[in-house]
């Protein structure tokens, strides 16, 4: 019995007693990637466009893995994969008997582990759910430390994962946006919590080099770098890697800026958006005595040429490729006026006058506040294929309708378009609020809008002015309804809005006077997601008629003021914008 109680005693002394990294040099490659937005397929399905995609990356992938050795490459990603092309929405809620497909690319491809965007919390319970059961298989854990359950405070997502590469035990700890509750009705992210990745990650970090002794720990989040002062909860990046000890590879995302930083005993990669970069680097350690004795990092971000893509990868994957294309080629119905996103910046347009066309079809909206939600997408008329949906309507937002004052409507448009345009007093200056800088978000080289278009959000249902050469709170001057009727200051009114909007995203509600807390209770009506209810309007009506989406008695009408002035102000800021106009 002694024998047998000695055993175990040195068995357990042995399994709790690592031994130490010989001495030499080691070198680890770290590549990354965030906001793919579902850019699998290097095919754009109509009319043989190609594009960049997974397939294109994994090309430079394997070269790596060739050049380097596979098992001296780590490759993370930061999040914001199962939403934005119709080849997730296919198997996020068309095909769901299928395995998903991105568990067995991300598998095809040997990621070591992904972080938890807000747009993949945006798919649901039922999709991220299955998802992180099927990475998990993979070896590619869905992992997000501060995505915690309401029930017992532990994580919904492991916290972290252990990895070994290059003779290094690496330990790849992961988080989501902190910020998510801010844009998501509570009904897509029920049972969890999300803390601050700034406040916890210390305490993590701590945690795993006690509890694992890794050689290396490197952190994927799917947050923005933001300005590095703890000010924005959607940004903490920066404000991580000014802080934290004990981390050597900062990942993130979320910005879609494509970004790197190396400092003496950390380096930052952030690889931008929708695989058009890979983040690269390298670590170079030396190893004394058992220690790590010194520490050298080299980042930069290795463009992605859509023309290289992975044959094979194409070819193992062409089955799902064609049930996706042929799902995206379904035809919807027909269009019979040019939708241009960017018509929206200057006044009313047909996409925006279709978007608010069909939310105030949903009852009991009488307004409705929408923005342009693709940069500078245009759908030309004629036939419309499934496809298209897409660009019209990128995201997977639900439509919400709250209740809001006249007056609270009023000092919502007052924010919106205080995002939106300057106070000018003549034609000469900048009307647009755009200045002279590259937008790497957008790709927009020379001029870009200071703010994000997504925030510009017009009203339709009311017929209203907004008088350029006014200052912020006096511009928006609301008439009338759209049928003529008086619109009233202390009135409440049905509005419709995203649910992003809707929670809080973009802080116009807030900066109307509405605070956090009353939003739940002012949501009166929840409707599917709006491309949902853009496919139904089509198939109940067939067609997308200017005249109808147009009609002046169902959305009313706005514009800016004086006319004159600021039409040839746009003109002069719209070609800033966009040089082939």
């Amino acid at each position: 019995m002694k024998k047998l109680l000695l055993f175990a005693a040195v068995a357990l002394l042995c399994l709790s007693c690592r031994p130490g990294l010989r001495d030499g040099e080691y070198t680890l490659t770290v590549l990354s990637t965030n906001d793919v937005h579902s850019t699998w397929f290097d095919s754009t399905y109509v009319g043989g466009g190609v594009r960049k995609s997974l397939f294109a990356m994994n090309t430079y992938i394997d070269s790596v893995r060739k050049a380097d050795g596979a098992g001296n490459v780590l490759l993370v990603d930061a999040g914001d994969c199962l939403q934005g092309d119709n080849a997730a929405y296919y198997y996020n809620y068309v095909d769901t008997l299928s395995p998903h497909l991105f568990p067995r690319l991300l598998s095809y491809m040997k990621y070591d582990a992904v972080a938890v965007g807000n747009h993949d919390i945006e798919t649901g319970h039922p999709v991220y759910d299955r998802v992180a059961v099927d990475l998990k298989k993979a070896g590619a854990d869905f992992l997000a430390g501060n995505a915690v359950r309401t029930d017992n405070g532990k994580p919904y997502f492991p916290l972290y994962k252990m990895v070994r590469k290059a003779g290094l035990r690496i330990a790849v700890l992961g988080y989501t946006n902190a910020n998510i509750k801010a844009w998501l009705t509570e009904e897509i992210w029920r049972g969890m919590d999300f803390l601050s990745i700034a406040d916890i990650i210390q305490r993590d970090v701590d945690y795993v080099r006690e509890k694992e002794h890794p050689d290396v720990v490197v952190a994927t989040m799917h947050s923005a770098c933001g300005q590095g002062d703890g000010t924005i909860l959607e940004a903490e990046a920066l404000d991580a890697f000014n802080s934290v000890r004990g981390v050597d590879w900062l990942i993130c995302g979320h910005d879609h800026r494509p970004y790197v930083e190396t400092r003496d005993s950390c380096a930052l990669l952030n690889s931008g958006s929708h695989s058009r970069y890979v983040g690269h680097g390298k670590m170079f350690l030396t190893v004394r005595g058992g220690q790590i004795v010194s520490k050298r990092f080299v980042t930069d971000l290795i463009p992605v040429k859509a023309e290289r893509a992975d044959t094979a990868m194409r070819a193992y994957f062409r089955k799902e490729f064609e049930a996706v294309r042929a799902f995206t080629l379904k035809e919807v119905g027909v269009l019979n006026v040019d939708l241009r996103t960017r018509d929206s910046y200057r006044g009313m347009s047909a996409y925006m006058n279709l978007l608010h066309t069909v939310c105030l079809g949903c009852a009991p909206a009488e307004i409705s506040f929408a923005a342009p939600l693709t940069y500078n997408g245009h759908i030309r008329s004629g036939i419309l294929v499934f496809n298209d949906l897409f660009t019209i309507y990128p995201f997977e937002n639900q439509l919400f309708v709250i209740k809001m004052t006249g007056e609270e409507i009023r000092r919502y448009l007052e924010a919106s378009y205080d995002r939106w345009i300057y106070t000018v007093g003549s034609a000469e200056e900048t009307l647009l609020k755009i200045a002279e800088r590259d937008d790497p978000r957008t790709q927009q080289q020379g001029w870009s809008f200071v703010s994000r278009s997504y925030n510009f959000d017009s009203a339709a249902g009311i017929c209203y002015t907004v008088d350029v050469t006014k200052p912020c709170g006096e511009r928006v001057r609301i008439r009338s309804m759209a049928d003529g009727t008086p619109f009233e200051a202390e009135r409440v009114y049905y509005v419709a809005m995203t649910s992003y909007r809707a929670s809080g995203g973009g802080d116009l509600l807030k900066e109307a006077g509405i605070a956090a807390d009353q939003l739940a209770e002012r949501t009166v009506e929840r409707y599917p997601e709006i491309r949902n209810l853009l496919y139904d309007y089509l198939m109940k009506n067939g067609s997308i008629d200017p005249e109808v989406i147009g009609n002046p008695s169902v959305i009313g009408t706005w514009s800016f003021v004086p006319a004159a002035l600021a039409q040839r102000a746009l003109d002069r800021d719209m070609k800033r914008l966009f040089r082939d106009l």
